[in-house]
């Protein structure tokens, strides 16, 4: 097995699907990629057996194909420190010695046997479901809903984003029970009905890999895997089993008041302010009255205090409502646009966020914030 490929290439690629590496895998071989060289292609795979990402280049001098399993690190690390310059790597399959020359070196290093890296799983064919989906949505529906995923290991269902699917739209549902947000993308969908709930790990991979993504990627997934097929990668990974709670029913449905403010003043404001509340429960109150709205926080164990005044338009009753300022924080901080828009119905329901303005008629971006009980700090 022979092949020159440019350093600087085959690192990018490298570091590309290393993510997916765990630092304690169960089987040595994980520590490994697994590279496959077939006519001038080379594939070359990572895998923590949950997630598998692929990856392929063309490579313009190649000689005998095969498949052999190389060290990650040690390859990575050795990568870092070429400048852009042609490496021919020769691996002899029976000892799989592997030699790598350089202009001005020579580097050894030892493989494993290809045979022993487990198999990729493959999408039933029979009970498959496929979707089109412009990567650009993909990403923003990821990145939104990303932040508001459970790490609840006795509920395993809510650490991960809920895909629900029909022929007309995609809906992608992300909560830990304090917080929700839920993202609907019209325009887009399946051949068929369809839903999966996608772990955090994958989601966290194709949030890195998608800004680089031009054409459009194919989703399919079945009862047990899903595939994300795009221009020169491939990423497969187990779904999250179990039925999703009802997302909707949670959503209040009738909420007279409306506060219409800036979201970076507000955000900024946050910042200060709640640096006051007590560290236990990161209480903050939004007073609101006529179109004024005055944030305060305190914490009486040390005796401090602050409070701040925006300027907002407000539609309802006077009201006075507590939040979780680290809470809050986040869905200002993954909000998009220059304003959001409270939906409030009372104190004791949830608070409903969005953006003044989604960002396109297709798009329908809602995040919901529990509140907390005023009177205590919990």
């Amino acid at each position: 097995m022979k092949f020159i490929v440019s350093s600087h290439d085959l690192l990018n690629h490298l570091q590309s699907v290393s993510r997916v590496i765990s630092s304690k895998n169960s089987l040595p071989i994980l520590d490994d990629f697994l590279f496959t060289l077939e006519d001038n292609l080379l594939t070359i795979t990572a895998s923590d057996l949950e997630t598998t990402l692929i990856t392929q280049m063309k490579i313009e001098n190649a000689g005998e194909g095969g498949s052999v399993a190389l060290p990650a690190r040690l390859l990575t690390d050795t990568l870092k420190e070429f400048p852009d310059e042609p490496l021919t790597f020769e691996i002899n399959l029976e000892t799989l010695g592997v030699e790598i020359l350089a202009e001005q070196g020579k580097y050894n290093i030892v493989g494993q046997r290809a045979i022993e890296y487990p198999q990729i799983p493959e999408i039933k064919e029979e009970v498959k479901t496929t979707m089109e989906i412009d990567p650009v949505v993909l990403y923003n529906g990821i990145t939104r809903t990303l932040f508001a995923t459970a790490n609840d290991d006795l509920r395993p269902i809510m650490n991960g984003i809920f895909f629900d699917m029909n022929p007309e739209q995609v809906t992608m549902v992300a909560s830990d029970a304090h917080k929700l947000v839920r993202y609907i993308r019209k325009g887009t969908g399946t051949n068929q009905d369809g839903s999966f709930i996608l772990p955090k790990k994958p989601a966290s991979l194709l949030k890195n890999i998608l800004p680089r993504e031009e054409t459009t990627v194919v989703v399919e997934f079945d009862d047990k895997n899903a595939a994300f097929v795009m221009s020169d990668h491939k990423l497969i990974c187990r779904l999250v089993e179990g039925s999703y709670p009802s997302y909707n029913s949670v959503i209040p449905q009738n909420n007279p008041n409306k506060l219409r403010v800036d979201r970076e003043a507000l955000l900024n404001a946050l910042k200060r302010v709640s640096v006051f509340s007590n560290q236990a429960s990161n209480l903050v109150r939004l007073g609101i009255a006529g179109n004024q709205l005055t944030l305060s926080a305190q914490d009486l164990d040390f005796s401090v205090s602050a409070s701040e005044w925006l300027n907002c338009q407000y539609e309802g009753d006077d009201m006075e409502i507590g939040f979780k300022s680290t809470f809050l924080m986040e869905i200002l901080t993954n909000l998009p646009g220059e304003e959001v828009v409270f939906e409030l119905a009372d104190p004791t329901r949830a608070g409903i966020i969005l953006p003044a303005e989604q960002e396109s008629e297709e798009d329908d971006l809602l995040m919901l914030l529990m509140p907390m009980m005023i009177g205590g700090a919990s």
